[in-house]
């Protein structure tokens, strides 16, 4: 580069590289690189495929365990669930994509986390989704969630995987940046597992399924690494277009495969498609890799070189076979219809060399791509703010009308009732699922054995942006109790996590303490991180969004309770008991302080590990001994909707005693209704208190009409039918 001004922006700043990457990659090569190297690079050295801002504080995350079979680093996380079977599960988030073109952005989003996990060998047996994005009330908004949930469930249903749950948001502030993040979870059996390695020398590197165009070009690496701003409209191009039924031949074709022991190893084309398909896989096994891209099949003419390396047109994998294996992988694929091409040759020495029409276009250290990634320890430091929020606490004039502000609760779309979205969804396919949509946690038997799976995905972007340490940690605590009241072990989490702008230091702060929050709940669970994302640039024209963090936590029940606990299972005459810490008085971060209130500040109480094991343990015992049929975890809204969701899952009302309205919408943590028939009541305080778990009986359970009684003047009800109604409307009637 001269000192001369010129006109045109230099080509590595276009794809994204920044001077001192582009003189990092001049000292690696030892000379300018082409075009197709700067296209590798570019992409594989994004913040989205290299993690170059996250990865010092990464390596905090506890990630060991007896059951952990492949942690953090491949394309899946794997844990043993016993009897020769595993489990692998991963979380992605699309969300810059979802923005740009919301139907293929989520659409995508569902195939790439498929193929993450039928990559490790395993078969995709269920999908979660965390969606947020800002108010219902604006059309924008409405027309990114419906095209978002019509992504979800339009690739999801067509591929034929269940979409068991999830958790939807909306608030202003992911207005210009709306969240989309994608779980899946997969069992295979031991000798089935494949990982992301090319083999020794000589083996073939075949590519499998769709042809290549020049869709998703800089899609989820470029794109999801950067800020928007008014010119995000003209990225449209850059985002894959899905096509599920050419996914599905790819996952059964995979999956024979792996079946007849015929790949030594392979690898999704995700983000940064081809060059990371030849690149990882080559420097995890210290090899390098001659390849030929003419003979990569494509569905339009004329693409370049770098085209062709940066491509991530979806439905695509690399197989690394052994010569004398190749033809029966060709006889495979043929099987299944989908198209093979042999386009490279693993070699010893490192080095990737990269030919189109007869010239060598790129030749590179394969481990340069991934292993020299440029490294940034970001300067981070306390947002200024944070005091003034935390002392910024709600002040009412008066206290509020109870059953007003419940009715304003259901009747918020974050609360109210999913449904508009997870019908759409086809929950029953494989017909495993044993608790779907609705529920606190998901539950799913593993054909064939008597263990269950359970799965719980939660985020709550309010409580970690007034404290990202205590906001992190209660998430995993909240997932933990969510799979154990089915019945099941916490075992094993991923993470997604979506922040704003890495370059500036509170945003960094936001993300070392989210770290720490999650690590040392973790630590106190001994569940383990196994893998995991992370969404930096989720800002629009300077405005971040809350830290969000999501947990995907997996749980393991084995044997599974033969009837484990659901929402709906209250009934007449039976007891409502508050188990965990009575006194609730935290309204920071709550949504009775935001809808209600307006008010979005105050300190979230920290958790307590000791009284949160307690009652997940209690949550498991439970389940295990079928005492009490209906449980609800204690989330957004408090006490109070959470008995509502219960009494309209149900189909009958309560009656409650209470001393503070504060009491009834605080979100302290680690707290469940159950629904105890009497003659179970004994049999259940014994387990409480064995472990220490404080149990206040508020009530019973009967009658048509949700009632709060105080003995006062403020005593207050609500009647089934109008809460059902103003619930069950909340996200129909702003859809229209």
């Amino acid at each position: 580069m001269s000192d001369d001004v010129t006109t045109e922006e230099p080509v590595h700043r276009l794809l994204g590289l920044t001077d001192h990457e582009y003189e990092s990659i001049e000292g690696i090569l030892e000379r300018a690189p082409s075009d197709a190297e700067l296209a590798m690079y570019s992409v594989m050295w994004s913040e989205h495929c290299s993690y170059k801002s996250s990865r010092p504080h990464l390596g905090r995350f506890p990630s060991q365990a007896p059951w952990v079979v492949v942690g953090p680093g491949e394309n899946a996380g794997v844990v043993d669930i016993g009897d020769g079977w595993l489990a692998a599960l991963r979380i992605e988030s699309h969300n810059h994509p979802s923005f740009v073109e919301p139907y293929q952005g989520a659409a995508t989003g569902v195939g790439g986390i498929l193929r993450d996990v039928f990559t490790m060998g395993a078969r995709p047996i269920a999908l979660w989704n965390q969606i947020r994005f800002g108010s219902l009330d604006h059309p924008h908004t409405r027309y990114l969630f419906s095209g978002v949930v019509a992504g979800i469930a339009g690739y999801g249903n067509a591929v034929g995987v269940p979409t068991l749950g999830g958790e939807i948001a909306f608030d202003p502030v992911y207005a210009g940046n709306p969240l989309v993040n994608v779980m899946c979870l997969g069992v295979l059996k031991r000798d089935q597992l494949v990982l992301g390695t090319a083999g020794e020398e000589g083996s073939i590197a075949v590519l499998l399924g769709n042809a290549t165009g020049r869709d998703g070009i800089g899609g989820a690496s470029v794109l999801a690494s950067a800020s928007f701003d008014e010119d995000s409209g003209t990225k449209r191009p850059s985002v894959q277009v899905g096509d599920p039924f050419e996914e599905k031949k790819l996952i059964e074709a995979c999956l024979e495969l792996y079946e007849k022991g015929l790949v030594v190893g392979v690898q999704d084309l995700g983000a940064a498609g081809l060059s990371c398909a030849v690149s990882e896989p080559a420097a995890r096994a210290d090899m390098g890799m001659d390849v030929d891209l003419g003979a990569v099949h494509t569905r339009e003419p004329d693409m370049t070189a770098p085209e062709l390396l940066m491509s991530e047109s979806q439905e695509r994998m690399m197989a690394f076979v052994a010569p004398e294996r190749l033809d029966e992988v060709l006889a495979v694929a043929k099987k299944w219809e989908i198209d093979a091409a042999v386009v490279g040759t693993v070699r010893t020495g490192g080095t990737l060399t990269i030919r189109h029409d007869g010239e060598v276009v790129a030749e590179m250290p394969a481990a340069s791509l991934s292993e020299d990634a440029p490294v940034y320890d970001r300067p981070l430091g306390e947002p200024h703010w944070l005091e003034n929020v935390w002392d910024n606490t709600m002040q009412l004039m008066r206290p509020p009308s109870i059953d007003e502000a419940l009715l304003r609760l259901l009747d918020d779309p974050s609360i109210g009732d999913p449904k508009w979205a997870y019908e759409q969804y086809d929950h029953m396919l494989f017909l495993n699922t044993v608790v779907g949509p609705g529920h606190d946690g998901s539950l799913v038997r593993v054909k064939g054995t008597r263990k269950g799976l359970a799965v719980s995905t939660d985020g709550n972007g309010r409580q970690c942006y007034l404290d990202p340490r205590r906001g992190g940690a209660r998430l995993v605590y909240e997932a933990a109790l969510n799979v154990a009241l089915t019945g099941a072990e916490p075992i094993a989490v991923v993470d997604n996590l979506n922040f704003g702008n890495p370059e500036k230091p509170e945003v960094m702060w936001q993300f070392r303490e989210t770290i720490e929050g999650i690590s040392e709940a973790c630590e106190m669970l001994s569940t383990p991180v196994v893998g995991g994302n992370v969404s930096f640039y989720n800002e629009t024209e300077g405005n971040d969004i809350y830290p969000t963090p999501v947990v995907g936590l997996l749980g393991l029940a084995d044997p599974m309770p033969e009837s484990p606990p659901r929402l709906d299972r209250a009934a007449e005459g039976m007891e409502v008991w508050l188990i965990g810490p009575p006194g609730a008085r935290n309204l920071a971060g709550s949504a009775f302080e935001q809808v209600i209130a307006g008010h979005v500040g105050g300190r979230p109480d920290a958790p307590d590990a000791f009284m949160a094991q307690g009652v997940i343990e209690v949550a498991i015992e439970n389940a295990k001994q079928g005492l009490a049929p209906a449980v609800h975890d204690l989330s957004d809204g408090g006490f109070a909707v959470a008995l509502a969701e219960m009494c309209i899952a149900s189909g009958v009302g309560a009656t409650v005693d209470f001393s503070d309205w504060i009491g009834l919408f605080a979100e302290n943590p680690h707290r469940f209704i159950a629904a105890v028939p009497p003659e179970h009541a004994d049999a259940l305080q014994a387990i409480a208190d064995h472990y220490d778990v404080p149990v206040t009986r508020k009530g019973h359970f009967g009658g048509d009409e949700i009632r709060f009684d105080n003995g006062g003047p403020e005593s207050t009800s609500v009647s089934l039918e109008q809460a059902t109604a103003t619930w069950q409307g909340a996200i129909p009637r702003r859809m229209g």
